[in-house]
């Protein structure tokens, strides 16, 4: 049974770090996985920045609030699940993923959760499982279902070769180069026709 994994920000939404460090005028937070394989390294980086501006998870949901899903990201998803199951695997986090899921019908999403102190702050992180995009793709094939999955940073690889089909969309040209063997678009319409082929 096919189901279809794919990463959400970058992918179906922009990329929340990128948006807040606009809003906030902050561009070391800039920083996603597509520059840092290391999740808990970058995690930790921007709870520092946050503490030292002393911003908190508050802030940043008023600036997800003002975000839409990237264009033709609703169009292409209700293709998709017309098509097959699709569920949204991404390191994000429920309190910053719900809104911007809401706009597009809600699909299912495996993400992680945050900690916050008294005051709002960012105090720490859970993961579902380490590494979880991984663990939750092998999980889902020992329950019979045959992930195609798709991802833009290099948290997305391990995923990505480990399914039935895997593919990068709009990925950076880094990762296209240090990964050859796995097929890129940057198109909706495109991604769509591979992964019919793949079903």
């Amino acid at each position: 049974m096919n189901i279809v994994c794919l990463d959400m920000e970058g992918v179906i939404t922009p990329e929340i770090w990128i948006a807040f460090a606009e809003a906030a005028g902050i561009p070391a937070l800039r920083r996603t996985t597509r520059d840092e394989p290391d999740y808990d390294r970058l995690m930790h980086y921007r709870m520092d920045i946050l503490r030292e501006h002393g911003l908190g998870l508050a802030d940043i949901q008023r600036v997800i609030a003002g975000i839409d899903p990237l264009p033709g990201a609703g169009a292409f998803l209700d293709s998709l699940r017309e098509l097959t199951q699709v569920i949204i695997l991404s390191d994000t986090f429920e309190e910053f993923a719900m809104p911007l899921l809401a706009r597009l019908g809600r699909p299912v999403i495996f993400c992680n959760s945050l900690e916050t102190d008294k005051d709002g702050m960012i105090s720490g992180y859970r993961m579902r499982t380490v590494p979880s995009k991984l663990n939750t793709v092998r999980a889902l094939q020992s329950i019979g279902f045959t992930p195609i999955c798709c991802g833009d940073s290099y948290n997305d690889l391990d995923m990505i070769r480990a399914g039935k089909a895997g593919f990068l969309f709009r990925t950076t040209q880094t990762i296209k180069d240090e990964n050859p063997e796995i097929k890129a678009f940057d198109e909706y319409d495109e991604l769509l026709e591979a992964i019919k082929a793949a079903l």
